[in-house]
């Protein structure tokens, strides 16, 4: 016999793999229905008991389910025992117990068993589950895990096996006979035969032979159980005297006066779930008027610096009498508790509890606790549990929260019980300090939980507190808001709100927004005490500053150096004397001779650092900088100021002697305005981490983390988001993104008049804002998106890391900032940001991987390889010709800051030749400066004059020819025209740099004043002061020019001497950049450099050069050839080069080196050098193994004997014989095929290109590269002519019946896929075919326009003739002519004209163009007699004797 059965309970447990005697874990059950029946499927007997709860409530989220209040089940419950007594006796009757996803009822009904005494009880039976894989095939719904179908529910098998549902699903009677219907259904159909045929062989035949039809319904009258709760409630209420006791209530009339605090409010640092900024939440409380405003962001405390720091210049900006409306911040955080922060091992979400900052100890601890919930409890989400509430409660105030706070979530989904035991424990932590949150956003489940609170709050003598669950600032947000809700889960916004399959989170109203005073006072007119409550709490906030000055890791100095006054009085005397120390030994180093010059300018730099405090900041440098030097690291030259300070560079923490190239201190370290130092530090790429790890290792893992960093949403990424969220089309959320102009926000754009539109933006910008301006005022989806992207515009993303920024502390970090965890760092981050870390009192140091110090190391180490030479970069000879010469060429291609063209044009204009020009053009290249840059070539030439307003500045505008180029000539020049101090030059540097008009109309007429005094005309003086303030803001800082012109120098000095160790270290170092690597690729061949493919005799990891001077292809390169493999290869190469791909393979580790690697190796020449090609390596003979794979089982066997070590007879080692495999004679692959495979390996071809035959018709005969029809909007109305070779080809036919193609088509730089219809694909098509070369000319036309919308679609190719590119020459070139200079022209030359058209005798014309450079003058000339053929064997012979010419 058979049992059915099913429960309705409480709700879910926290575990559902926990025991049955886990009796905390397991719900209760509330209603249990059943039936038995015969073998044959006859009913014999059916019962269903509501369960009278007994120590228990149901929560309302159960009730919601199944309907089952417990007012219902206390008047028409049964007691627990005796419905488990009733289920027992019919139990016993049964052989099967059976249900629909029955795990969970077994182990409901068998905890409530536990709880009786009784264990086991289902022990003796076997289990039948009508939810199983079985029927998951059976019934194929998508959207199971793993991409499998999910396991049907009851309501999906009932319609899937009687094609109807059924009613009252969740309740137990309803659900216990439609699971009997579909159980009984599969027994017919043949399943179950596995569990039931062993014990009973003929049960199948038997029980077809009674139900030979469908199993039909039973007819049961089933109560509607929500109805009945309903109806009970409704009576209760009706019994009840409406209204509250007088006495109860609370003077309303004085609520008008009080004032309303938000206390629980998310900023956007509550990252993708709100749309409101700190800024917006502050801009809010003021226009209403509030006292003060909290934030309470989720899990974090990223906006917490910001948010003060905002309140402060808020109140800083009001007037005097204003002075008393300041707005006090409360700081909080919405933390997730949960059981166990450290367990791991299951996913516990937690309550969210909302803990406010009282004070500043109380901001430290909430501090701990939020750092505490990333770097001990991360586990999906930040977390932390009880016992560390209780570790970290001082200062704090706690508020129960939300619906998914502790209380009010156990109130819905476990009891009133458990929910008054959580209050009563938070009251016994907090006392006064807990304040029971009440909420009305106008949700039925939050009306329910509020009347348990208010009860549970009066019982319990707690306060209640009103408070809005604040997500955006406006009601009109609610949208976006539910928008970026959408964007954080990867939904779309059609998806409805709900829990389950095919449902998506979203709030349930739009009630979440920053609600005014008033609002709030309606709200709770009826709790004038929970109004009040939050000026309570506000009135027990104490303000506070997060700002602090910087504190200093402590650095141990040596004993001799230690001054026991120190430690009375907290002085730096020790620290100063080791400074002093370390210098004066540096500069005995650095400098040939002290000079007093020297000397005096090292005691200055000394006494500022000591007045400012900052001795311990250069030592702490100075020390990292040596240890990565002892290292082996590469450490740059300087960076920005500091390069400005002579004790940096007699320490070593730079390389660049600052008094050679009037680099100013002041500069760096302004005597008198103290501010902490910055010290930019390069490393080279490599070698970073080995410093980070030495500054981890001297100062703690505690005391060193990472800089946070917010990716927030531009313009176009919110565009983008917020069409993908609303279901735009892809291409019309691109168009609309490429309508915003770059670098540009849509609050400028739409905050802007047309005046002012017109004014900002260029003339090929402007239509395109005025069209994005136009759809945004449009109710079609386009508007509507552009509308709600600008709302989400600026809303934090993602979070990041600093690229270079780490934080040193004196002690734990989280004693100073609360800090986070990062995916891609195993450091700590901050939770605060890279604006204000040190504003928090942080040490930042900027560990700077600077990729060009890697490319000097590796060329370093690539020339004493070859020539054991050991260079020294930084002794350089600053003079060398070789390296001016390759400047003046402008053959700057891989050359630190100086490779674009158009710095090439000016360097090749200016022709430098002296180290000064360098420095020069560093600083001149760059928007405003670059304009005279004309200039500053024309004087240096002596084609223009060099002039100065007075002759007292030739002094120092002398090295760049009377233009000021550097703020620091500036500063020098103020020095010594007006006599200003250093301080004050550094001030008006700033000033003018940051156009900062106060200060400079302050200090203009101190200036003019002090330079008359010193005899300067006073119009000389404003002309200077006019000048300096239009060019101040352009000026470049001169150090960093002259560090990063130092680093230029030394890369153009390898460069010029070690061209092919150059380049092999700069292709080494794009490697994972395949179009750097193809950049690089084609300047080695205009250097004349062989770049040869890889070779497993002569490649290592990156590019190298081989003993004929070659560039060897880097294996590293090659896609699936690891680390690993390269190193077995390199390593067993010491023994002597590999003779073939057996020798190779015997001596190789064959588990680095796996079937992949080799595979690939083979794909892009790496055994070419053996005397086999690449087609036999690859044939397959037929049985399925390749050739290579039969040399790796080969070498595997070799191995495995050589390592058995087995001893023959004589004692000597065993030498056993393995033939080696056959070499399959095959075909070798043509050019293509082989090219083909090494672009799949690579990413780009090594052995050429298949486009190389053709580079005339690809340079001549194109008007527009293939990678400029991504962007044919620029290309309308226009023809354009390109070409390439056909990688992809697909022939279509559309529903319609039409056909269609769409290639893919390839050129040296890029590819792009074209479609072509109608008779223009009819007319063409024969010449689609992969590995085709195609010359194409086509018109752009104008995209089509909807005719259900208007708009107009993106343009349109018309094609117009396709010719294969081999005929181009042929049909295309109408005559050639040879240039020549009118010195060049002799007899020989036009000798070997008239040799050319008798060897290549054809009827294209002739002309011979001759010109003169000097004068100016240009002669074209055509030829009457001489004719000649135009091919590619012609060409091939003017590029050998390098004749110049032009085809058409």
């Amino acid at each position: 016999m058979f049992i059915v059965f099913d429960t309705e309970t409480t709700g879910l447990p926290k575990r559902f793999n926990a025991p049955v005697s886990a009796v905390d874990n397991w719900p209760r059950c509330v209603q249990i229905a059943w039936q038995l029946h015969s073998a044959d499927g006859a009913l014999i007997r059916r019962q269903d008991f509501l369960i009278k709860p007994q120590g228990f409530d149901i929560p309302f989220d159960s009730e919601k389910i199944h309907g089952i209040s417990t007012e219902l089940a206390l008047e028409e419950g049964v007691e627990l025992n005796k419905v488990l007594d009733f289920f027992s006796q019919d139990l016993a009757h049964a052989q099967y117990v059976v249900g629909q996803n029955i795990g969970f009822d077994l182990n409901i009904v068998g905890c409530e068993f536990f709880r009786l005494g009784k264990t086991d009880i289902f022990e003796p039976y076997q289990v039948l589950d009508t939810c199983t894989e079985v029927t998951a095939q059976l019934c194929q719904i998508s959207g199971g895990r793993g991409g499998r179908y999910k396991l049907p529910t009851l309501t999906e098998l009932h319609n899937f096996l009687f094609q109807s549902d059924f009613d009252q699903a969740h309740n137990a009677t309803a659900d216990v006979v439609a699971t009997a219907r579909c159980f009984f259904e599969l027994l017919r159909r043949g399943y179950f035969k596995e569990e039931l045929i062993p014990s009973h062989p003929n049960f199948f035949n038997e029980f077809l032979a009674v139900n030979k039809e469908v199993i039909s319904a039973v007819s049961f009258a089933h109560r509607n159980l929500k109805k009945a709760s309903k109806a009970l409630r409704k009576r209760a209420q009706e019994i009840e005297p409406s209204g509250s006791d007088p006495q109860e209530l609370n003077d309303v009339s004085a609520m008008d006066q009080w004032p309303f605090i938000h206390c629980h409010a998310h900023s956007q640092f509550s990252i993708l779930q709100s749309t409101a900024s700190t800024q917006d939440l502050i801009s809010a409380a003021v226009k209403d008027n509030m006292p003060g405003v909290a934030l309470t962001d989720m899990g974090n405390m990223m906006g917490a610096f910001h948010f003060l720091q905002q309140i402060e210049q808020h109140n800083k900006s009001l007037s005097e009498e204003d002075k008393r409306t300041t707005l006090k911040g409360i700081l909080g955080c919405e933390l997730n508790v949960c059981e166990n922060h450290a367990n791991k091992n299951q996913k516990d979400n937690g309550y969210q509890i909302v803990f406010l900052a009282k004070n500043k100890i109380g901001y430290h601890n909430l501090s701990k606790l939020s750092s505490l919930a990333y770097t001990d409890g991360f586990y999906y989400l930040p977390r932390v549990d009880r016992r560390l509430v209780e570790e970290y409660k001082e200062g704090l105030i706690v508020l129960t929260g939300n619906l998914y706070g502790e209380v009010p979530s156990k109130i819905l989904n476990v009891g009133t019980n458990q929910a008054e035991e959580a209050l009563l424990w938070w009251k016994e932590i907090f006392g006064d300090d807990l304040y029971v949150e009440i909420m009305r956003h106008g949700q039925e489940d939050e009306d329910r939980v509020n009347e348990v609170l208010i009860d549970l709050a009066k019982k319990h003598q707690l306060k209640v507190v009103a408070t809005n669950n604040l997500f955006y600032i406006d009601k009109e947000d609610a949208n976006a808001h539910d928008i970026l809700l959408c964007v954080k889960d990867g939904e779309k916004q059609s998806t409805p709100i709900g829990r389950g399959r095919g449902m998506r989170y979203g709030l349930p109203n739009q009630e979440y927004y920053f609600k005014s005073t008033q609002a709030m006072k309606a709200l709770f007119k009826d709790m004038p005490e929970a109004i009040a409550s939050t000026k309570e709490i506000f009135d027990k906030i104490e303000s506070f500053s997060l700002f602090r000055d910087v504190l200093l890791p402590k650095f141990d100095i040596p004993e001799a150096f230690i001054d026991t006054s120190d430690m009375e009085d907290g002085g730096k005397r020790g620290e100063n004397a080791y400074l002093k120390y370390l210098t004066f030994q540096g500069a005995e180093r650095r400098y040939n001779e002290l000079t007093p010059e020297i000397h005096e300018r090292l005691e200055f730099e000394l006494g500022v650092i000591e007045n400012t405090g900052y001795p311990g900041y250069f030592l702490i440098v100075q020390d990292f900088i040596a240890e990565a030097r002892n290292m082996g690291v590469s450490v740059g030259p300087g960076r920005g100021s500091a390069a400005g300070s002579a004790v940096a560079y007699c320490l070593g923490i730079t390389n660049i002697d600052p008094i050679e190239y009037d680099l100013l201190f002041e500069r760096f370290l302004n005597p008198d305005r103290i501010s902490l130092p910055d010290i930019d530090i390069d490393f080279d790429d490599e070698g970073r981490s080995k410093v980070m790890d030495y500054v981890i290792q001297k100062y703690g893992a505690n005391q060193v983390a990472q800089i946070i960093t917010y990716g927030t949403m531009a313009a176009k990424s919110s565009i983008r988001d917020t069409a993908r969220v609303l279901d735009l089309p892809l291409h019309e959320a691109d168009r609309i993104a490429k309508l915003i102009p770059n670098m540009t926000k849509l609050k400028k754009i739409f905050a802007a008049s047309d005046q002012e539109l017109r004014a900002t933006y260029r003339s090929d910008e402007l239509p395109k804002v005025s069209e994005l301006v136009s759809l945004a005022q449009t109710s079609a989806l386009e508007g509507k998106t552009i509308q709600q992207a600008r709302v989400l515009e600026g809303s934090v993303r993602n979070t990041g890391i600093h690229a270079c920024g780490v934080i040193i502390t004196p002690d734990d970090i989280t004693n100073f900032v609360p800090i986070a965890t990062a995916k891609d760092s195993e450091l700590y981050v901050t939770q605060f940001d890279n604006a204000v870390v040190e504003s928090a009192g942080l040490l930042k140091m900027d560990f700077l991987g600077l990729k060009t110090l890697t490319l000097i190391k590796d060329t370093v180490a690539l020339v004493k390889e070859k020539y054991n030479i050991a260079l020294v970069p930084d002794e350089f000879p600053i003079d060398d010709p070789k390296t001016y010469e390759l400047f003046q060429n402008g053959e700057t291609v891989g050359i630190f800051q100086y490779e674009s063209i158009g710095m090439q044009k000016h360097l090749k204009e200016l022709k430098p030749t002296v180290f000064a020009d360098l420095i020069a053009m560093n600083a001149l290249y760059r928007p405003g400066p670059m304009e005279y840059i004309p200039s500053f070539v024309r004087r240096k030439h002596g084609q223009e004059e060099i002039t100065y307003d007075l002759t007292e500045m030739e002094e120092y505008l002398k090295e760049t020819y009377g233009i000021t180029v550097y703020q620091e000539q500036v500063m020098l020049l103020s020095q010594k025209l007006a006599g200003f101090t250093k301080g004050e030059a550094d001030v008006l540097r700033k000033a003018m740099g940051k156009k900062q008009k106060a200060v400079l109309d302050k200090m203009k007429p101190k200036f003019i004043e002090q330079a008359e005094a010193k005899n300067h005309p006073a119009e000389v003086l404003e002309k200077i002061w006019k000048d300096w303030e239009a060019f101040a803001s352009y000026a470049f800082n001169k150090s960093h020019s002259t560090c990063y012109a130092w680093i230029a120098y030394q890369t153009a000095y390898l460069k010029a001497h070690y061209p092919a160790e150059y380049m092999a270290a700069v292709l080494s170092n794009n490697m994972s950049d395949i179009k750097q690597v193809t950049f690089f690729m084609e300047e080695c061949r205009r250097m004349g450099l062989e770049v040869l493919g890889p070779d497993v005799n002569e490649s290592a990891y990156k590019f190298t050069v081989n003993d004929r001077g070659a560039i060897r292809f880097g294996m590293g390169a090659i896609k699936g050839v690891g680390s690993g493999a390269v190193e077995t290869i390199v390593a067993n190469r010491s023994d002597g080069p590999y003779k073939s791909v057996f020798d190779l393979a015997k001596r190789i580790d064959l588990r680095a080196a796996n079937k992949k690697a080799f595979e690939n190796l083979i794909l892009a020449g790496g055994f070419d050098g053996f005397d086999t090609h690449r087609a036999q390596y690859m044939h397959d003979d037929g049985d399925g193994v390749c050739f290579y794979e039969k040399v790796l089982r080969y070498a595997a066997r070799y191995q495995e004997s050589m390592n058995s070590a087995q001893v023959s007879l004589f004692g000597g080692a065993s030498d056993v014989q393995i033939p080696e495999p056959e070499v399959p004679p095959c075909e070798p692959w043509g050019s293509m095929k082989k090219l083909k495979q090494e672009k799949e390996v690579v990413g780009i071809y090594i052995s050429g290109h298949p486009l190389d035959e053709f580079r005339v018709e690809m340079n001549e005969f194109t008007s527009i590269k293939v990678a400029d029809c991504n962007n044919l909007e620029a290309l309308v109305n226009k023809e354009i002519i390109f070409a390439g070779v056909v990688s992809a080809v697909e022939h279509r036919e559309s529903r319609q019946g039409k056909e269609w193609g769409l290639f893919i088509l390839e050129d040296y730089d890029e590819s792009f896929e074209f479609r072509i219809f109608g008779e223009e694909y009819l007319k063409f098509k024969h010449f689609l075919s992969v590995n085709a070369f195609l010359h194409i000319r086509a018109f752009v036309k104008e995209g089509w326009v909807q005719r259900d919308t208007g708009k107009q679609g993106p343009p349109r190719l018309q094609f117009n003739q396709f010719q294969l590119l081999h005929d181009v020459l042929d049909n295309m070139t109408k005559r050639i002519t040879f240039q020549a200079a009118v010195d060049g022209i002799d007899q020989e030359y036009i000798n070997t004209l008239v040799d050319l058209t008798k060897q290549f005798k054809g009827k294209k014309s002739v002309h011979l163009a001759v010109y003169d450079q000097e004068k100016n003058l240009h002669l074209t000339m055509p030829s009457r007699s001489l004719k000649i053929d135009i091919n590619r064997e012609l060409i091939k012979t003017l590029s050998k004797k390098r004749l110049h010419y032009k085809l058409n």
